[in-house]
């Protein structure tokens, strides 16, 4: 069922021109009605609000002249037995014609379908993602619920990973995932390949770069908030599938009609059986450049399972209730031996996050709400590299991360009147977070360790103000005690927006954030080849609290299927800390405090015709960083700093039939130089003062959908998807790599993008 779209009792205002009296020239030839609707979105700047139901299986034609838009909507009517209800000349509820309207207060929505159908951009700034109704991105057969996000503005993933990406300029694990409430510290399958969240079972995807509610807190870039239905079906729903990598299967059934609901949904890789072509080659870019990659022991293990249960209680029209569980598990064993030395290197991971949440909503009065939760989740990464020679260990590093992270939150809203709307509500957290680097050879030596436990409470608030004729404005404001810190932080959040002209509108956002988890970014001139970064927490001294500050300022243009989306911002982040040099030197291990800067502009540009959707997208970043005792003091580019980044795609959509053609450009990341030193490799030239070479790549992808019969429920879906598609070898990263050890020599790892990589899709409904 589609989301009623963000309608309708506080509205836009009453626009000055009359759509009654605006005519413009529209024709159909049996078109699919949910395409009418887009184009008729785009021509009369209006937006439709309907159940997927109501419009099932209905086409038009239109003889091609000039009507306005209740001349068109009439002809509408006639054919397909449909009705409309238009609110504030802007807003239209479709409906069948025996049918009682519900209309109810949603968030209203400002971009509709913004890269492609099940994609808007809200009054608020932020980003909601329905992947049932997700249109056709390039490169992807289903949509992938993070690297979706990729192809937004400002956001760019330079290591070609699902979970590995940068919004304005910020780190990785400045970007908070939520999923019913649950903090998820998992990066992705098949180390950030593929999401670790299943499409299929996700209902509805939050994404948040500015201006974000106080009741977010926590992480100092975004917010990616997931959320699976609360409704309860009134029969039995089910799906399965599978593509190159994995295969998966998902229920939603009614348990007491009207009253209590399951859905459940799995999903698995079936490398032990089969390994696909797309499959290799994502463990070819997995494994570049490391001693898996000439592995060839059958008895390796490369593998994911995720899963997730939750039930829906509804006792009555004014409570509801529910319980939700997600689990994901990647397992790596990996054995590669050397004939000539008799060495053999076995790599060794397990990463789990599981987590359960349950929540409690209660409308206590016509204007009055409350919303409680509660959540728990722990993660796990295991990892260890051994060395062994004529079967005889020799060493062994390892890699240990422990976290358990825990909540309960209540909020309050109340609904003043049709201007004015507050929040109230109050946050409590438990984070314990453990991790260790430790090498064994003769004996062990400890690289470094921790365990941190922070206790907080939050308290925040938040006022909406909507006046038709003056502006809209969003106050809010979150203050944070840390207990083990001993530290009170303040974050004030505003947001104003203001319907300029009939066609322009402005955005104007500030915010201030603080960070009490983030990952230890172990070297300063080199990243991580594998996505197993450890998370730690604020201690207070070496580690502490991560500050952000951010304003933004844009404006958006729409017009004849035209849209126009520019946002400039300002950011800064005190307080980050990294290893100098990591471990390749242990008597250069220490922790280096530092500040990032950031400057950047946003735009977007969109044409919708007919059957044709196209939009090219353009970011400019600007990151520098300054750490103490590196490079004098000074500022050098932040190795986020991807300059100047391109997207662009053209799509095409008849009936059930996609497809979609995509290119992607972007300026390469800095990297550190190293140049050959009496003893090996030396750094001295600054840090970050070369760049990797432009990259780019062109993607396609295509799917059909259609029924077995005209009686049967019985639907299915094919599709395919080649990513990059010339084949283009981009270098995506220069590493330096040691042993971790005194006596170890530092050599250099160059790591490529993708290659070539096809991959399939096959799903049935019913």
């Amino acid at each position: 069922m589609k989301k009623l779209i963000n309608c309708i009792l506080l509205i836009l205002p009453v626009l000055a021109f009359s759509q009654e009296e605006a005519k413009f020239y529209i024709n159909f030839e049996t078109e699919n009605i949910q395409t009418a609707f887009d184009l008729i979105e785009d021509i009369y700047d209006v937006r439709f609000s309907y159940k997927d139901a109501v419009i099932k299986e209905k086409t038009v034609s239109l003889k091609k002249e000039k009507r306005t838009l209740k001349q068109v909507l009439k002809a509408i009517e006639a054919q397909t037995g449909l009705t409309f209800e238009i609110i504030a000349n802007r807003y239209i509820i479709v409906n069948k014609s025996e049918t009682q309207v519900n209309v109810q207060e949603l968030e209203k929505i400002i971009i509709n379908s913004y890269l492609t159908k099940g994609i808007s951009k809200r009054r608020d700034g932020s980003y909601e993602i329905s992947p049932k109704s997700l249109g056709i991105l390039p490169g992807l057969t289903e949509p992938d619920v993070l690297e979706s996000i990729q192809l937004l503005p400002g956001v760019v993933s330079p290591n070609e990973t699902a979970s590995g990406f940068l919004v304005r300029g910020g780190k990785m694990d400045q970007n908070r995932l939520i999923w019913d409430g649950i903090n998820i510290y998992h990066k992705g399958h098949l180390f950030g390949m593929i999401s670790p969240f299943n499409p299929n079972a996700t209902k509805a995807i939050t994404f948040i770069n500015k201006g974000s509610h106080p009741r977010y807190g926590e992480r100092a870039s975004s917010v990616i908030s997931m959320k699976t239905t609360s409704s309860i079906e009134n029969r039995m729903s089910a799906q399965f599938g599978f593509n190159g990598i994995n295969g998966d299967a998902f229920i939603d059934m009614p348990i007491i009609k009207n009253k209590l609901g399951i859905q459940a949904s799995v999903r698995s890789s079936y490398t032990g059986l089969y390994q696909s072509y797309t499959f290799d080659k994502l463990a070819d870019k997995v494994f570049e450049s490391t001693k898996i990659e000439d592995g060839d022991n059958p008895d390796n293990d490369f593998s994911f399972l995720d899963y997730n249960i939750k039930l829906n209680y509804k006792p009555n029209t004014n409570n509801s209730l529910y319980a939700s569980l997600i689990s994901i598990d990647n397992q790596l064993n990996y054995t590669v031996g050397d004939s000539n030395t008799n060495e053999s290197f076995n790599d060794i991971m397990s990463i789990k996050n599981y987590g359960y949440g349950v929540g409690w909503y209660k409308q206590w009065n016509s204007r009055l709400s409350q919303n409680t939760s509660a959540y728990f989740s722990e993660y796990n990464l295991n990892y260890n590299f051994i060395t062994s020679e004529n079967e005889t260990q020799v060493s062994d590093f390892e890699k240990r991360n422990v976290i358990f992270d825990s909540g309960i939150s209540t909020e309050f809203t109340q609904q003043i009147n049709t201007q004015n709307t507050a929040t109230l509500g109050y946050q409590f957290s438990l984070k314990d977070v453990g991790y260790a680097f430790l090498n064994t050879t003769n004996l062990e030596f400890v690289l470094d360790e921790d365990k941190t436990v922070v206790k907080s409470h939050a308290l925040y608030g938040n006022y909406n103000y909507k006046n038709s004729k003056l502006f809209d404005v969003s106050l809010g404001i979150r203050a944070s005690y840390f207990e083990e810190l001993e530290t009170v932080r303040i974050e004030p959040r505003l947001l104003l927006y203001k319907q300029l002209f009939k066609n322009i509108k402005i955005q104007i956002s500030g915010e201030i954030k603080n960070q009490v988890i983030s990952e230890i970014d172990e070297t300063i001139i080199s990243d991580l080849s594998l996505e197993n970064r450890v998370w730690r927490l604020a201690n207070g001294r070496e580690f502490p609290i991560i500050k952000s500050k951010q304003v933004s300022a844009g404006f958006i243009y729409t017009k004849n299927g035209w849209t126009l989306d520019v946002d400039n911002y300002y950011k800064t982040l005190d307080d980050i800390t990294a290893l100098s040099f990591g471990f390749l030197n242990p008597n250069n291990s220490q922790f280096n405090l530092g500040e990032q800067r950031i400057y950047g502009v946003d735009v977007f540009l969109r044409k919708r015709f007919r059957a044709f959707n196209s939009w090219v997208s353009y970011s400019f970043n600007n990151s520098e960083s300054k750490y103490q005792n590196l490079n004098n003091d000074q500022y050098f580019d932040s190795r986020s700093n991807v300059r100047h980044a391109v997207t662009t795609s053209l799509s095409y959509k008849l009936s059930n039939f996609q497809v979609a053609l995509g290119w992607r450009w972007q300026t390469g990341k800095p990297y550190t130089a190293s140049t050959n030193g009496v003893d090996g490799l030396e750094f001295n030239n600054g840090i970050n003062t070369e760049r990797l070479p432009n990259y780019h790549r062109l993607d396609i992808s295509s799917t059909y959908a259609f029924k077995f019969s005209t009686e049967s429920q019985l639907r299915a879906k094919i599709g395919f998807s080649i990513r990059n598609v010339y084949n283009n070898k981009n270098l995506i990263s220069r590493e330096y790599r040691g042993n971790n050890d005194f006596n170890s020599e530092i050599e250099t790892i160059d790591r490529f993008s993708i290659g070539f990589t096809p991959n399939i899709l096959f799903r049935m409904y019913w």
